[in-house]
């Protein structure tokens, strides 16, 4: 790995554990959002930031197993998250919509994060969380094309 480029492998180790830790205190704070599980938030704020999806959409767009998803989506739909709709477009296969009380408990469970996050980074400059912000939203744009790439569907 060059040392100019990315930093010392020492560093980017520090980076695998600070996101280790990361990846753990998200997992535990939406413990606490009123019950509902990781994936389901997932699954809900994905389909509130594109739409309605169909499984195989959302599969691909959260690179799950569609059985898995599949699984995931029932429960959702039987605690009255979501709702199975037919496509606005007219094909056969049926969307995934979030219901109103799944709007609701979306809106809720994120407010919480945000507050959650106001708490923790209330000592931080406007600078430094801009430039937080910037430089996580980078990582997870080079992780979506680090993983394109390995899946043959982005060109180098």
């Amino acid at each position: 790995m060059p040392e100019g480029k990315t930093g010392s492998k020492s560093r980017i180790a520090d980076i695998e554990y600070e996101q280790m830790l990361l990846s753990r205190y998200t997992i535990a704070q939406h413990r606490h959002s009123g019950g509902m599980d990781r994936s389901v938030y997932l699954i809900m704020s994905r389909i509130d930031g594109s739409g309605p999806m169909s499984i195989a959409e959302l599969s691909h767009a959260l690179r799950l197993d569609s059985s898995t998803l599949q699984r995931q989506v029932t429960v959702a739909i039987k605690d009255g998250y979501l709702e199975r709709i037919p496509d606005p477009e007219g094909h056969v296969a049926r969307k995934i919509a979030l219901t109103r009380y799944g709007n609701e408990r979306l809106a809720d469970a994120r407010g919480a994060s945000i507050d959650a996050l106001e708490q923790i980074m209330e000592d931080w400059s406007a600078k430094d969380i801009e430039q937080f912000a910037h430089l996580l939203h980078r990582f997870n744009n080079d992780i979506e094309d680090d993983s394109q790439m390995r899946r043959g569907l982005k060109a180098e």
